[in-house]
């Protein structure tokens, strides 16, 4: 599968659950490369710690690590480098941009300097868009139209989700699932493969 198409399934509006094995081996490929690449490479200080702000509260650590634990950001941070194409690349840094201008017209601050309660309220608003764009991407896909111009909170956040759960404390601790299955009986007579 090519990293083009992994990320238009990415971001499309397909269900989580719903992502293809093969995108989600190449996905968790990719994964695996977070914290061997050795820094951030396309996000700069403010950009990672505004990424790393919104992605922690869509997933917050409870009794396992949220998306700051697992690295999203990092994850991110690689996606944007190695597989994005530069006008996409380009597009989410402009949505952060646009993010902080949000948040300087509402609060007088960058979104990152703003109190939990205002990121809350921001990240509200930035979600009832999300949505909206989601609905009208199944309504276009649905009635053979143009689908709208994407939305970057809805981006972010698929990312986030894939991101998360595509990490080893997603998967196995919160998902509660094996990479590797447990046995594997491949001479087992047929009536005790279907116990």
């Amino acid at each position: 599968m090519q990293r083009r198409d992994v990320l238009k399934l990415l971001t499309s509006a397909a269900a989580l659950s719903a992502i293809p094995l093969d995108l989600i081996l190449a996905v968790q490929q990719a994964r695996a490369q977070v914290g061997h690449a050795g820094g951030l490479r396309t996000l700069n200080s403010h950009q990672n710690a505004t990424v790393t702000t919104i992605t922690e509260l869509i997933i917050p650590e409870t009794d396992v690590p949220g998306a700051k634990g697992t690295k999203v950001n990092e994850f991110i941070d690689l996606l944007l480098t190695d597989w994005f194409d530069e006008p996409d690349a380009k597009h989410f840094l402009t949505g952060l941009a646009q993010i902080d201008a949000e948040s300087r017209k509402s609060f007088g601050a960058d979104f990152i300097n703003c109190n939990p309660t205002q990121q809350t309220q921001q990240m509200k608003q930035m979600d009832d868009e999300a949505m909206g764009y989601a609905r009208a991407q199944r309504l276009a896909a649905k009635s053979h139209t143009s689908p709208p111009p994407s939305n970057f909170f809805y981006t972010l956040k698929k990312l986030t989700l894939v991101g998360y759960y595509t990490s080893e404390i997603g998967f196995e601790k919160e998902l509660g699932k094996s990479i590797i299955p447990p046995g594997h009986d491949g001479c087992a007579p047929l009536q005790e493969a279907r116990r």
